[in-house]
């Protein structure tokens, strides 16, 4: 079943982009670079991109902070859509893993739930690190072919999600869909308001939580 617009807002809003200009793929792309290489160029990729956001950074920006010519990025990714792609894919690997992670000690779907709520937004407020990439930029300049692949890694993550989401009882009257687009709008959100000397992402999610469960 297709999902509507708000429904798909795990990261925001999907917007079709204009179209750009992209450089030919190199044949091999990524496979000319070693795994611990790879990672590497996609971490400093991913805090340039956090930094300053998919428009403005360029693949000479990320090819200086990796330490090679210009020209030389492309023969490990053939674009800079290519490689952003690879960066919120690891994104993606790890708020799961994180998540995974974060729920493995616990039976209780609550505490599952809160515990997942609180390894996300620890992630999301990393801003160095690739997770954050993926909540941190959507752009309205982001291409059609962009967009659907960054949509497609972004269900992976909401997937995981949305079964901790549903596992939860809910009080009487709460509609369990607005209840996870609530609960992820409310954690996203956090971006546009959070201090580091306030509250801890724990106290945070604790309260976020606490705002839908059923009171005894």
């Amino acid at each position: 079943m297709k999902k509507s617009t708000a429904e798909a807002e795990l990261v925001a809003p999907r917007r079709a982009g204009s179209t750009r200009t992209r450089k030919p793929e190199v044949k091999g792309g990524a496979n000319n670079i070693s795994p611990d290489r790879r990672a590497e160029l996609i971490e400093k990729a991913a805090r340039l991109f956090g930094a300053h956001g998919y428009d403005k950074t360029s693949m000479r920006d990320i090819s200086a902070a990796f330490g090679i010519l210009h020209g030389s990025i492309y023969h490990h990714f053939g674009s800079k859509e290519e490689l952003f792609i690879a960066v919120y894919s690891s994104g993606v690997d790890r708020f799961i893993a994180d998540v995974e992670k974060a729920v493995a000690s616990y039976t209780d779907p609550w505490q599952r739930l809160e515990a997942a709520c609180v390894a996300h937004l620890e992630a999301l407020l990393s801003r160095e690190s690739p997770a954050a990439t993926v909540l941190a930029d959507w752009s309205s300049s982001y291409s059609e072919s962009l967009r659907l692949a960054l949509v497609a890694q972004r269900d992976r993550y909401e997937k995981l999600f949305s079964k901790l989401a549903d596992a939860v009882e809910l009080p009487e009257g709460v509609r369990r869909r607005y209840f996870r687009l609530g609960l992820l709008g409310a954690l996203n959100g956090v971006l546009m308001w959070y201090q580091p000397d306030g509250d801890s992402p724990a106290t945070v999610v604790k309260h976020l939580v606490g705002l839908f469960r059923r009171k005894t």
